[in-house]
């Protein structure tokens, strides 16, 4: 159980830092090249790498390799599985919301 929410945590991690949430919207676009990436975020190429682990291990972006540059791209099914762990997270299950109406 510990480990479902060590990685459901993954998802949320990557949306919780303003840097990461740019590179996302700079990733609606398209696929972009990292030293693309590096530049309008004021980031240095460590400072890029860091942020798009967080964001490739969450699921929520892919990478692949293309000579010495990463390319990265958003990744459809993250996405979804994010939306899905959301609305599962905040949505009352049936018999706790019998059980809120009690102390109420």
């Amino acid at each position: 159980m510990k480990n479902t929410y060590t990685q459901q945590a993954k998802i949320f991690k990557a949306l919780c830092d303003p840097k990461r949430l740019a590179i996302l919207e700079q990733l609606r676009s398209g696929e972009k090249c990292a030293c693309v990436l590096q530049e309008p975020l004021d980031l240095t190429q460590s400072g890029l790498s860091y942020h798009m682990k967080i964001l490739c291990d969450s699921g929520l972006v892919t990478s692949r390799q293309e000579g010495k540059w990463t390319h990265y791209r958003l990744n459809s099914s993250g996405r979804d599985h994010a939306i899905r762990l959301l609305n599962e997270l905040t949505t009352p299950c049936p018999d706790e919301r019998a059980n809120d109406s009690h102390h109420n």
